[in-house]
């Protein structure tokens, strides 16, 4: 009985290899392809949601109270993405600058080689962030230790009362990016070489938290200057204070931290984080419906029992009647149909699209953009960027869905932040 068995086996375990075999890129001849890693679904990131594909019209949906006809209403198609949820609040981005400050603080200071990790793919060795969360280097309590620490602190003069306080001007971070569009430019030219279009730069990155005194003048704001960013109280609440380059560099730790992250697991990466263009923001705002003014719809800025919709300047300056009377927590009031809060009020949004009065006249409609990466040389008009979404200090008019604005590239406000977006991998969902 087991003898016929034990043939039908074999003859299985043939058929298997001879099948097998015949599937073979090399066994017929045959152009089959080079897979790569097996495909995966897209899994939406964390604290991000899917922004459907689509097309809409861009531009003004109402009168254009200013005169000023630079949001002409224009036919426009966007490829599904992934956004933020809410602004960045003072807690994720707390989580950069802490990165930061230990990373300065281990490699400037410290000179422990048990912090360090020889990389698995051969490379330069890097900090070991497991042990960094594990024991942390701010606890030791060996004196040696204490006085490299002190390093980090206001020295001198500059302490109030002795106190040790983190000096905030080391807190820099350098980052690179790859410039395609200037890379497909001169791909024509043969005298160009990668390194000709890897940009680089180095910068502060603490927020300016002196913008709520800088912003208003003769306003009592000196409690949030020395407290918003810092207090626990403030953690859920839009991080300002921060410059488009800060959030160009925030966006690119955050993609090396999953990235990172994912190469040590052996996972799949992600494509960089990113600011919004211009044209997806305003498609993500507008949550799928059709002309309406605001993210909520419209036409007015309160809902049926008489409530405002977003956190704004009402009225003459009635700052308390939409419950808050600066910014409001990042998840306040309702969100619109993609599922975004605070795409109207609360803090104006930085996006990746350089501002240009006539750019819906000749960008792209599908996904179009228009960006231009600005030198400390350039004039100040090429560093204008475009932000979107009015704040809580602004009126009515500035939380419409097709209102632009612009900001230079190296201004903080304590009406400004940011949110990031990430492409969808494949081009339909």
């Amino acid at each position: 009985m087991l003898k016929p068995l034990k043939r039908l086996f074999q003859l299985a375990l043939l058929l298997i290899v001879v099948v097998s075999g015949c599937n073979r890129p090399d066994s017929a001849g045959e152009l089959v392809g080079t897979r790569l890693n097996r495909l995966k679904a897209n899994k939406t990131p964390y604290g991000m949601v899917l922004i459907p594909g689509g097309t809409f019209i861009m531009g003004q949906s109402d009168e254009d109270i200013t005169f000023s006809q630079t949001a002409q209403n224009r036919q426009v198609t966007i490829a599904p993405f992934y956004m933020d949820d809410t602004e960045i609040s003072n807690s994720e981005y707390r989580q950069f600058v802490n990165w930061v400050r230990d990373s300065i603080l281990i490699t400037n200071y410290l000179n422990d080689p048990s912090y360090f990790v020889q990389s698995s793919t051969g490379g330069n060795r890097h900090i070991d962030w497991k042990k960094v969360r594990s024991n942390s280097p701010w606890a030791a309590k060996d004196p040696a230790h204490q006085d490299r620490l002190n390093n980090m602190y206001y020295q001198g003069e500059d302490k109030i009362f002795g106190k040790n306080e983190l000096d905030v001007r080391q807190l820099t971070y350098h980052y690179e990016w790859y410039d395609l569009r200037a890379a497909v430019a001169a791909k024509n030219d043969p005298s160009k070489k990668r390194s000709d279009f890897i940009l680089r730069d180095t910068m502060l990155i603490y927020p300016d938290t002196t913008v709520w005194l800088a912003d208003f003048s003769y306003a009592q704001n000196e409690p949030l200057v020395e407290s918003y960013f810092s207090h626990a109280s403030y953690d859920e609440y839009p991080v300002v204070g921060v410059t488009w380059r800060q959030a160009q560099a925030f966006n690119t730790w955050r993609t090396l931290l999953f990235n990172n992250n994912s190469a040590s697991r052996k996972q799949e990466e992600r494509p960089p984080y990113q600011l919004p263009s211009e044209a997806q923001w305003e498609y993500a705002a507008r949550g799928g419906k059709i002309g309406m003014q605001y993210p909520w719809g419209g036409p007015t800025a309160r809902n049926a029992k008489g409530c405002l919709m977003a956190n704004f300047k009402p009225g003459r300056g009635n700052y308390l009647d939409d419950g808050a009377a600066y910014t409001a927590p990042v998840y306040s009031y309702f969100p619109n149909d993609f599922g975004l809060y605070n795409m109207a009020g609360n803090v104006a949004e930085w996006t990746q699209s350089s501002y240009n009065e006539s750019a819906y006249s000749f960008v792209h409609d599908m996904n179009p953009t228009y960006t231009y990466h600005a030198s400390p040389s350039d004039h100040e008009t090429m560093k204008r960027k475009v932000i979107r979404g009015g704040s809580w200090k602004d009126v009515g008019y500035f939380l419409q869905n097709s209102t632009r604005q612009y900001e230079y590239q190296d201004t903080a406000k304590a009406y400004l932040g940011f949110r990031s977006v990430l492409a969808y991998k494949g081009v339909t969902q």
